[in-house]
């Protein structure tokens, strides 16, 4: 027996060949037909679910393009538990369709959608604001009365963009009951702003994918030009945008709904970084799970969309099978952190966030004064959004620079000594420390280096900071948390702390001529606190 999945333009006809493909069918099982007429995916539904594309009413008016995997052999009526997916950013609809299908293969039903403004879907982009919150609503209630789902048993998940919407739909949504979200944000001003300096090249690669993938609204077209063309007057307007689209500011919602919440993310993460998420997932009150592993944006979920074996997708089908089907498989049970470092070890797990440094902070004295001029790069950066902490992930090679050669002039560097022993560090390391400014306002970065014998420093992590209206000459005290981490320090190694004043990750608000100096004052020392992972 055999069932056909029918279509009605060439986009959507050339998405059903795509799906095909995806789920394996032969070339001559799916054919894209003439913009005239009907495409036909012919589907085995003894050994493969039921996939339909469908137009799905979303708010205001709009269609959405979706598609809906149904259990095979569904009987009429049955109801399966639903699960939600809409796509990332500037991706299609057949984003998740290999793992819709797993899904349900395992009895889901499971409606994925092209979030609006982009592709063939109606409306506007609007960043996970109030129009896709309800969208999803919209979703549900079509999926309710047109699949066989189940009213009762509702979840949400998606990656990046996805990930962003299903957080913010279950503070709007008391029917959705699990959310699985996967390189996404939970503070849109802490990802992208963080340290108050503009984060270019992930504000860039978004924008630009929002223009060439969609229609970004009027209100996203003015909130980038603001942001990228650093209007600092316009700097509560952007605040205030971003914090509607946060779920942190949401969280007490959310609690009250009682959503179990599972959050992935990778260590490396250019778009969103991991910190944000840690603190998110310390104000959750419900069922939670936070796991971090190496890699960037999305990476670490990747190789499960292309249906490759995959930790984190294999993981987030435990979390909606405990909480939507009620399987005891033991993901409650398990530490609810979960993080893997960037090495070559395996998982570890704590009962909480603050417990991942659980074996002390090691203070590391930035007692030397440091002078240096602006506006040059030393060499010492974050990388390439995207592809740096991608080949950290596969070939353990994060940035590098050659400490003993980076210019004096224009980067600041302490040292700690050679350690005897393996260092682990876990966790959010922070800087603290004292800068006099010539001029009112200025951008500085630090780095943390794993410095070997040689001198070549890999990249720990860094973060950046900006100020503006400080009085020139007047020192001013600066408490700067670097981006969360798991890395282990060789024995015979040592930490580097460098500072410097541009990077190409950020944009810089250094006046021409400015310098900075860093002093570690009697009564208020500098120094970079170290979280480490018990022996």
């Amino acid at each position: 027996m055999v069932r056909t999945v029918r279509t009605t333009s060439t986009a959507t006809a050339m998405a059903a060949v795509l799906a095909a493909a995806a789920l394996g069918l032969a070339p001559h099982q799916a054919q894209a037909a003439p913009a005239t007429t009907t495409a036909a995916v012919t589907v085995a539904t003894e050994a493969s679910p039921d996939l339909r594309f469908h137009d799905i009413p979303g708010s205001g008016g709009i269609t959405l393009k979706g598609n809906v995997f149904t259990p095979a052999g569904a009987l009429p009526g049955a109801k399966y538990p639903l699960i939600v997916l809409p796509t990332s950013w500037g991706m299609p609809q057949i984003e998740y369709i290999v793992q819709a299908k797993k899904l349900a293969d395992s009895g889901y039903v499971v409606v994925s959608y092209t979030s609006r403004g982009f592709w063939l879907s109606g409306g506007e982009i609007e960043t996970a604001g109030p129009a896709d919150t309800a969208d999803v609503s919209a979703v549900i209630d079509w999926a309710l009365a047109n699949t066989a789902a189940d009213a009762e048993h509702i979840g949400m998940g998606g990656v990046s963009y996805g990930a962003g919407i299903s957080l913010l739909a279950s503070a709007s949504d008391p029917r959705i009951k699990a959310v699985v979200a996967l390189s996404g944000w939970a503070d849109l001003i802490e990802s992208i702003y963080s340290g108050r300096t503009q984060h270019l090249q992930a504000a860039g690669l978004l924008g630009g994918a929002g223009f060439l993938t969609g229609r970004p609204g009027p209100e996203l077209q003015q909130i980038l030009g603001d942001f990228l063309g650093s209007k600092l007057d316009r700097e509560p307007q952007m605040i205030e945008w971003g914090k509607k689209r946060s779920a942190s500011e949401k969280v007490d919602r959310i609690n009250a709904n009682g959503a179990a919440i599972m959050l992935g993310n990778a260590w490396g993460d250019t778009i969103f970084p991991p910190n944000q998420y840690a603190k998110f997932f310390e104000k959750l009150t419900g069922p939670k799970r936070l796991e971090l592993r190496p890699g960037d944006h999305a990476t670490a979920e990747a190789t499960g969309l292309l249906g490759l074996p995959n930790d984190t997708w294999t993981n987030a089908h435990r979390w909606f099978d405990r909480y939507l089907k009620g399987e005891r498989n033991g993901v409650d049970t398990e530490a609810p952190v979960q993080i893997k470092p960037r090495s070559d070890g395996g998982y570890e797990g704590y009962a909480d966030w603050k417990s991942v440094g659980s074996g002390g902070a090691e203070k590391l004295m930035l007692s030397d004064s440091e002078h240096l001029f602006t506006g040059v790069d030393s060499g010492a950066n974050g990388g390439v959004v995207l592809l740096s902490n991608l080949l950290d992930q596969f070939f353990q090679a994060p940035p590098t620079a050659s400490i003993p050669l980076l210019p004096r002039a224009f980067a600041a560097v302490w040292q700690s000594p050679r350690y005897a022993e393996d260092r682990r560090v876990r966790g959010t390391v922070g800087l603290h420390t004292t800068v006099t400014p010539t001029k009112s306002d200025g951008t500085f970065v630090a780095y943390l280096y794993d410095v070997g014998p040689l001198g070549i420093g890999k990249l720990v992590s860094n973060a950046p900071y900006t100020f503006h209206g400080k009085p020139a000459g007047q020192p001013f005290g600066v408490d700067l948390e670097l981006f969360s981490t798991a890395y282990d320090v060789p024995a015979g190694h040592r930490l580097a702390v460098v500072v410097d004043t541009v990077d190409p990750l950020y944009i810089e608000h250094n006046p021409t001529g400015a310098q900075l100096t860093f002093s570690s004052p009697r009564t208020d020392p500098s120094y970079l606190s170290v979280p480490l992972r018990e022996q």
